[in-house]
């Protein structure tokens, strides 16, 4: 599939590009005012205990509306609070602002939340009375400060906030518009803290936007070396971003949409997108530099890392979609925004980014400067930095693994200490003024605190004994008596008395019905610390019901309490599903059961170790004057978010890692030499990616809000753990410890995903789509082996030949009589086509003098016109007749490179073909007959099944070797029953493959023993 959309990308480029970036500019447009559409609920679990009762209370007693605005009053000083003159110039400012051009914004006097104690009403006893009770409650003990509770308009916590957003400048210069010099006001209260909360996050896209995307670019220019390249994946960043913004705000009017999902889909589809552009453009680049034509390198590069991104998003998807188990409204919002971005990102690498390199072609490199821009062989990626890093893991896997794991376990450590809160003003930098507001509200008036705790009692008006309410409140309140104030639950008694300033109890019927709601509410002394709030919950529901009577414990602590209780009923359920889906998915793609349990293991590691640092960050409080954060308990449902991210990262990079593990190991490379050529051709790629999505993640966490914070630590620590320590150290020890195991998957499993089909795409060697003849020359493979067809699973070989001793036994004689060799044939100077060998195989030829090691010289691959070949008598030895092809005249033919000379004297080995890739010369020894599983070698030629192939006797000078591959030092290895994946010998036009391009070549494994 993804070689037709290669295909059709390439075909209709200009189409393809004109079609998706039209569409991404008009949901980028139409997502302009996403912000208006999003939701300040989504925090609590709507399935609750407290919620219904919050619901129940609502309605009937209608919302409250007294903690959206606190404005707290300072007189100047030398004055106090209760003086006249300053108390009537206070009720001039509260009659202007309910009764000027912002009232529509506001809730009535006569509606419960406007508690103004400066209002004397129409100055009658009863209204003084009224007043000097709220007084009371509303003006501190040393009569230097005062507050006033305003209501906002609203159905839904999104349409109050943003009616407050209308109001807000009305409170904007109050001292100069009344007359009050000297005076202080903040501006306390739920609506100012969400208000500064969506600001923050508000500046955080903008910083995003103004600082990250220009860095990356500068990072993406010293990866490519070039301009043309760096833009590349940054403009399909950007238009990720103008997608999801259209998808988001479509997502809202038909869903719930908490204002986090923004801020988080930024930050996840921005690093998600560009990470997948620079996949794609090194991809096409390698291509190139490989010799492959524009179309065959953007066909070949949807196939593979194509494919790759695709599946990549895959498993961030599904990590991610886990998050839907939960009940609560936020993460839903942030996963269906991440989902949507994530999935274009992919969508917009494998069409829109390989159409612009389809016009590009050569030109990706232009404005680029030379000593930048160059892209290594494959060859000399494997002998470079990573490449020799992984050789030296391997070499010393128990040295390597064993001390990594002891790391990342003492970096887990710290979660021990994990706490859980609600979402506050706390999560604001301390020097925010909103927060500093709330705070200093909190200490002056610490029974009026806005998070109660509330006792909500449904009953029958006409036969409940409403005696019971007093009762009940009296055992509500016996935990606090005759204790200190320290170990208090509650800053005041629960009462059904009434008073005016919002205080005590309330009551009013539900509907037309003789149901009563009644209410009672207390504040907490302490809301952050967590323990004392779930002690002070828990005895709350301890209480008996009175009979015949309803009773719920609601409240916003209430609220965060059953949030989490949920969320950690729910957790273990979210890792066994995140577990086995993504390793069904890695199942799929590689056929082995070992890697999915392997990665697991390993990412497990990494996000306990990432946990442990943000715990010891943000809960310990390391690093928090430097980061202008305050320690303290962390909100529930962002540690869970945090999980379904920072696993599906590092499964991602696992992705990319592991596959070209599996291509190499695909191509012929041993369990060992694919370790080394897929971490030395992933490293610096996933390393560059790393270090972008860090970037983009550091640009968050200069956030305002500590939410943002945490998770842009948390990634940037699961990126950095991942890109050194994981990838670097523990996977290649760890897979070179398990060896060839690695590929192991029951037979039904490996039948499974073999008729599934899913696996991915490995590429031969395509001569005829190179541009560089001398290239394509010394290449002869077709294209298009899928893992599906071609298992990985390690089978040993079908010798009867110790692998210590790399001695090859004869092949079982034919029963056939033997019959000469042909002829010899006068040289030419320019060789035939080899000839095909047919009929049955012919036994073997007899072995060398004892004690003489058999060696079998691998004849490299020949270009279309070489020197002659000095001819030799054929040796007495009895062969298999063989079926000419069509070949000049009897007396002209030369004789074949790969055809067995007349006699056993040495040849001059003939000049090694040059190809753009810097090969490996070793020389052969004793040591390196080759394990070939279900081939026979020996010295009168390969035999596979029902063919032999003549090949040339041992030479006293034996000819380099020359790796196609870009293995190193080769071998031939086949499966023995890996019968998908044997192939034969074939033709391409008129040019013969040799089998020797049938074999897979990998590094001697007597120097891995």
């Amino acid at each position: 599939m993804f070689g037709w959309i290669g295909a059709f990308v390439h075909r209709m480029r200009y189409t393809v590009i004109a079609v998706m970036v039209a569409m991404m500019a008009g949901l980028g447009l139409y997502g302009l005012d996403l912000p208006n559409h999003l939701s300040q609920s989504g925090w609590f679990d709507p399935g609750s205990e407290s919620v219904k009762g919050s619901i129940i209370a609502d309605k009937a007693l209608g919302r409250d509306h007294k903690s959206d605005i606190v404005l707290m009053v300072t007189p100047p000083e030398g004055q106090k609070i209760t003086d006249i003159e300053f108390q009537t110039k206070m009720e001039n400012f509260v009659q202007d602002l309910v009764t000027g051009e912002k009232t529509k914004h506001l809730v009535g006097r006569d509606d419960p939340g406007i508690y103004d104690p400066f209002n004397a009403g129409d100055g009658s006893p009863l209204a003084r009375e009224s007043q000097r009770q709220m007084q009371e409650r509303m003006f501190n003990l040393d009569e230097n400060k005062a507050f006033v509770s305003i209501g906002v308009v609203g159905h839904d916590d999104t349409s109050i906030l943003n009616n407050f957003k209308e109001l807000k400048p009305a409170f904007d210069n109050i001292g100069e518009r009344f007359d009050l010099p000297g005076a202080r006001f903040d501006l306390a209260g739920l609506q100012p803290i969400a208000n500064s909360m969506s600001e923050g996050m508000a500046r955080d896209i903008h910083r995003a936007e103004v600082i990250a995307l220009p860095v990356v670019a500068i990072m993406l220019f010293f990866v490519f070396g070039g301009v043309v390249a760096a833009a590349l994946p940054v403009l399909i960043g950007g238009l990720t971003i103008a997608g999801s913004l259209g998808i988001m705000k479509f997502l809202a009017t038909v869903t719930e949409l908490n204002i986090f999902a923004q801020s988080v889909v930024t930050l996840i589809g921005l690093g998600i997108a560009i990470d997948y552009g620079l996949f794609i453009v090194s991809r096409f680049r390698e291509e190139l530099a490989e010799g492959y034509t524009t179309k065959a390198a953007v066909r070949r590069t949807v196939m593979t890392a194509g494919q790759t991104v695709w599946f990549s998003a895959t498993i961030i998807i599904a990590a991610i979609a886990c998050l839907l188990i939960f009940p609560q409204g936020f993460l839903k919002s942030v996963a269906y925004g991440a989902i949507a971005s994530v999935a274009l990102a992919a969508f917009l690498s494998i069409t829109v980014l390989p159409a612009i390199l389809s016009i590009l072609g050569r030109r990706i490199d232009a404005f680029s400067f030379s000593f930048l821009r160059r892209t290594k062989t494959k060859q000399e990626v494997e002998d470079g930095f990573w490449g020799k890093l992984s050789g030296w893991v391997m070499k010393h896997p128990l040295k390597t693994a064993v001390p990594t794991v002891l790391l990342l376990l003492a970096l887990i450590i710290p979660f021990g200490n994990i706490a859980f809160g609600g979402i506050s003003e706390r999560y604001l930098p301390p020097d925010n003024p909103t927060r500093q507001a709330q705070e200093a509200f909190d200490k002056a008036f610490p029974a009026a605190r806005t998070e109660e705790v509330k006792i909500i009692v449904l009953y029958d008006g006409d036969t409940a004994d409403t005696e019971a309410l007093n009762t009940l409140a009296a055992e509500a309140n016996a935990h606090d008596r005759g204790v200190p104030d320290d170990q208090k639950y509650f800053t005041k008694e629960f009462t059904m008395s009434p008073d005016n300033a919002g205080g005590g109890g309330s009551s009013a019927s539900w509907g037309d019905s003789s149901y009563v709601v009644s209410q009672m509410a207390a504040g907490l002394r302490d809301p952050s610390q967590t323990d004392v709030t779930a002690e002070a919950v828990k005895y709350l529901r301890s209480l008996k019901q009175p009979d015949g009577m309803r009773m719920y414990i609601a409240g916003t602590p209430t609220l965060t309490q059953d949030s989490m209780d949920a969320m950690m009923a729910r957790l273990p359920l979210m890792t066994v599903i995140l577990v086995l889906v993504t390793g069904f998915l890695m199942f799929l793609a590689f056929g082995s059961i070992v890697l999915p349990i392997k990665a697991a293991l390993v990412s497990a590691l990494g996000l306990g170790a990432t946990l442990g640092i943000l715990t010891w960050m943000f809960v310990e409080g390391h690093g928090s004057s430097l980061l202008n954060f305050t320690p303290g308990a962390l909100f529930a449902p962002v540690l869970v978010l945090i999980i379904a991210i920072v696993y599906g990262l590092s499964t991602d990079y696992e992705i990319f890692l592991l596959s070209r593990m599996v291509e190499a190991r695909q191509k012929g490379a041993s369990t060992t030499e694919a370790i080394r050529v897929g971490t030395a051709h992933t490293g610096r790629i996933i390393t560059a990616a790393a270090a972008i999505l860090v970037v983009v993640t550091g640009a968050f966490a200069l956030s305002e809000i500590v939410m943002m914070k945490y998770i842009a630590f948390g990634m940037i620590a699961a990126l950095i753990l991942d890109a050194t320590i994981i990838r670097m150290l523990l996977v290649p020890s760890t897979m070179k410890l398990l060896g060839d195991d690695c590929w192991w998957a029951p037979q039904w499993m490996q039948t499974l995903q073999r008729k599934l089909g899913l696996g991915e795409t490995i590429l031969d060697v395509e001569p005829d789509q190179m541009v560089d003849a001398n290239v394509a020359a010394s290449r002869s493979m077709s294209a298009g082996t899928y893992i599906a067809s071609a298992p990985t699973s390690a089978i040993p070989s079908a010798n009867s030949t110790s692998r210590r001793s790399r001695r090859v036994a004869p092949a079982a004689p034919t029963g056939e009589s033997p019959r000469p060799g042909p002829a010899p044939q006068q040289p030419q100077a320019v060789p035939a086509p080899p000839q095909r060998p047919s009929g049955p195989a012919a036994q073997q030829p007899p072995a060398g003098p004892p004690g003489q090691p058999q060696q079998q010289p691998v004849t490299p691959r020949q270009r279309p016109a070489t020197p002659p070949v000095t001819p030799r008598a054929n040796p007495a030895v009895p062969q298999q007749p063989v079926t000419p092809r069509p070949s000049p005249a009897v007396g002209d033919q030369p004789v074949s490179p790969r055809q067995a000379p007349a006699q056993s004297q040495p040849v001059t080995p003939p000049p090694t073909p040059r190809v753009s890739r810097r090969p490996v010369t070793p020389t052969p020894t004793s040591e390196d007959t080759p394990d070939t599983g279900a081939w026979r070698l020996g010295e009168g030629g390969i035999r596979f099944e029902d063919a032999t192939v003549p090949a040339a006797p041992p030479s006293p000078v034996t000819p380099p070797i020359t790796p196609a591959s870009g293995f190193g030092q080769a071998e031939a290895e086949f499966d023995d029953d890996d019968q998908d994946g044997k192939r034969a010998a074939g033709n391409r036009g008129d040019q013969e493959i040799s089998v020797q391009d049938l074999l897979r070549r990998a590094r001697d494994k007597g120097a891995d023993e």
